[in-house]
């Protein structure tokens, strides 16, 4: 596995009051930590990112683009239609009430003449519902999905509806937990009322008596009281290459790959935990030290993915993934976050001989992490520190899930040197380091696309803001290209004056934009706000 090659260049919004402390920053980082991001030219690479409008409402959590209209999910289970044909005036041309089919939406995808919504039930083990609309927000028809569905996309071709339903519990005492699955709806079929338009993808067949249950990598964390692996595996986020589909499974810490021909799974595949003892992954891991401290910790971390982005190269594909990390709720008879420094969290002396120092606040005392894993010989102490996510994004093998790149704490400290005195803030509040001790910048959308000859991620930070550009056209060497930070930190971070709590991104190519240049559309929950950038380079 390989490293990022590090190139940044500073984002052409960021004031000069950021950038002018920003130079100090890296010589405020300790010693011991690796080497900061090193600067280029800030014609580098010939990227450059434009904001053109902005459109706010009550609930923009995710946002979906085909044409001239944008599609945002607001509060009350409403879908704003956003005449985008000139994106500096976005414009609102109606909004739909969808709560006939559920209390909420959670996702929205749009591809040429369909837009498609799921919508969880009123108690969320129940089936859910998605929605399929006209471009007008008519709509055309309905079917009844999985348990809790969070997200939807179209294949390639929009001839098919995926939708990842996570299946989450409602309590653990008495057990109340439905089976995660996907659905992958025929859109022909179902506007023609076809009973058989709807398939399922389920897990059952690695269930303790199911006939893959040998298939299941023991790296897959299943660990639900009372819970089968049906019951226990949360699909998160799908996307889509020709007749394969990879779902992140994010409290398991895996991917299932996905035969959309046969409509079957290929495999379940555990995700290799970064050690954040290592040189270029380090972590600041405390939110009461008064300072950043980024370097090497006695921790590993679980990239539990949010969003994942598929592209290929030379005719294999590649997985991109945001590695935010995510607890199974505090739930009635469970709770899986526990902080270092807790009294029922016991280090093995032998892996551990420091304990008593590591336990202090400003080192790992205040770090959260897992109860569920990390106690390898089960003896009740714990041989291994295991943090939830790890405030990195990841190149996997589509084929292997082997990870062929990691960008270590590059997040961290490009943010550490551009915005050193809100560091690691929260997307709901502005106050530094009070992020450390809890996934940091926390990596959560990620989108892909071609902008020239270069394929380029996108990587959202869900409580820091902004968004990380790679260059990962070479996967094994990705390069950081620039940071895109439009967050006001001086401004209510829950308010329309400022965008924080990036959710999703979208790359809308130049063949499908309204300007005819790429665009990148972020969608930011926390200030409801989505923010149109151009693309050029």
């Amino acid at each position: 596995m390989t490293r990022p090659r590090i190139r940044r260049r500073t984002a052409p919004l960021l004031a000069a009051l950021v950038l002018a402390p920003a130079l100090a920053a890296t010589a405020a980082l300790p010693a011991t930590a690796s080497t900061p991001v090193s600067g280029l030219d800030a014609d580098a690479d010939g990227f450059s990112a434009t904001v053109l409008g902005r459109y706010a409402n009550d609930g923009a959590e995710v946002v979906a683009v085909t044409g001239d209209r944008m599609y945002v999910i607001d509060a009350d289970a409403r879908l704003d239609i956003v005449d985008i044909s000139d994106p500096r005036d976005p414009r609102r041309e109606r909004s739909i009430d969808l709560s006939a089919f559920g209390p909420s939406i959670t996702s929205v995808a749009a591809t040429e003449g369909r837009v498609a919504v799921v919508l969880p039930a009123a108690h969320k083990t129940d089936p859910g519902t998605l929605v399929l609309l006209n471009p007008a927000g008519r709509v055309l028809r309905e079917v009844q999905v999985g348990a809790n569905p969070d997200m939807v996309t179209f294949d390639e071709a929009g001839r098919r509806i995926l939708v990842a339903n996570e299946g989450e519990p409602v309590s653990y005492s008495p057990k109340d937990d439905a089976e995660g699955s996907v659905s992958v709806v025929d859109v022909r079929r179902m506007l023609a009322r076809d009973p058989g338009a709807l398939a399922t993808i389920d897990f059952r067949a690695f269930d303790e008596v199911g006939a893959r249950h040998a298939e299941l990598p023991a790296e897959v964390r299943v660990f639900g009281p009372g819970a089968s692996v049906s019951e226990d595996l949360e699909p998160e986020y799908i996307t889509v290459e020709g007749e394969r589909a990879w779902v992140s499974l994010q409290e398991n810490n895996a991917i299932a790959e996905l035969d959309l021909a046969g409509l079957e799974v290929v495999a379940i595949r555990a995700l290799a935990p970064v050690d954040h003892s290592v040189r270029g992954s380090g972590i600041d891991a405390s939110d009461r030290d008064g300072r950043i401290d980024i370097r090497p910790r006695p921790v590993v971390g679980l990239p539990m993915p949010d969003a994942i982005a598929s592209f290929l190269v030379d005719g294999e594909t590649y997985l991109v993934s945001a590695n935010e990390g995510d607890s199974r709720e505090d739930w009635p008879g469970y709770a899986e976050e526990v902080r270092v420094g807790s009294g029922g969290y016991a280090l093995d002396p032998t892996a551990f001989p420091d304990a008593a120092a590591l336990k202090a606040n400003a080192e790992l005392g205040r770090l959260t992490v897992t109860r569920a894993s990390g106690d390898d010989d089960g003896d009740g102490d714990y041989d291994r520190i295991v943090a939830f996510g790890t405030r990195s994004a990841s190149i996997w093998n589509g084929s292997t899930a082997a990870r062929v790149a990691d960008t270590g704490d590059l997040f961290e400290r490009t943010v550490a040197e551009l915005s050193p005195a809100d560091f690691n803030t929260n997307n709901d509040e502005n106050a530094f380091d009070n992020r450390s001790d809890n996934k940091g910048p926390e990596p959560e959308a990620v989108a892909v696309g071609r902008l020239g000859d270069r394929t380029l991620a996108f990587v959202g930070l869900e409580r820091q803001g902004g968004v990380m550009v790679l260059d990962v056209s070479d996967p094994g060497t990705p390069v950081l290209v620039e940071y895109l930070q439009t967050r006001d930190y001086a401004a209510d971070p829950e308010s329309a004056e400022t965008d924080s709590g990036v959710e999703v991104l979208r790359f809308v190519a130049a063949s499908d934009s309204p300007t005819g240049q790429p665009l990148l559309i972020s969608s930011n929950e926390v200030s409801s706000t989505v923010v149109i950038w151009q693309l050029a380079g």
